[in-house]
């Protein structure tokens, strides 16, 4: 988290994560540029990455691989066809986008 926050000092930055144990320790130091979103409990369709997930499974449906190399090739090449408009409308959401309008974010 520092290094991507030394990356982009200039930007705010907010990550969204589900309220698992592993995305909480007392010990953990958050950047000032960094905010993180906790989202409700069992709430997965509040996470756009899910979103993300489903439609990258959709492009993967009824193909069969031969190894995990083959897999890996295919994700590669599917993740590099979408377009910025394909990950916009996956991920920006309204009420997202308005929250972070109302935050004057």
């Amino acid at each position: 988290m520092n290094e991507f926050s030394e990356t982009y000092p200039q930007a705010l930055h907010i990550i969204q994560l589900d309220n698992g144990s592993f995305h909480t320790t007392p010990k953990l130091k958050v950047p000032e540029n960094i905010i993180l979103l906790f989202q409700p409990a069992h709430c997965p369709e509040l996470n756009p990455i899910e979103r993300v997930w489903q439609h990258l499974k959709d492009s993967l449906a009824w193909q069969f691989f031969n190894n995990l190399d083959a897999l890996k090739v295919t994700v590669r090449n599917i993740l590099k066809s979408w377009s910025t408009k394909t990950l916009k409308k996956l991920t920006g959401w309204d009420y997202i986008l308005q929250a972070l309008n109302v935050a004057y974010i």
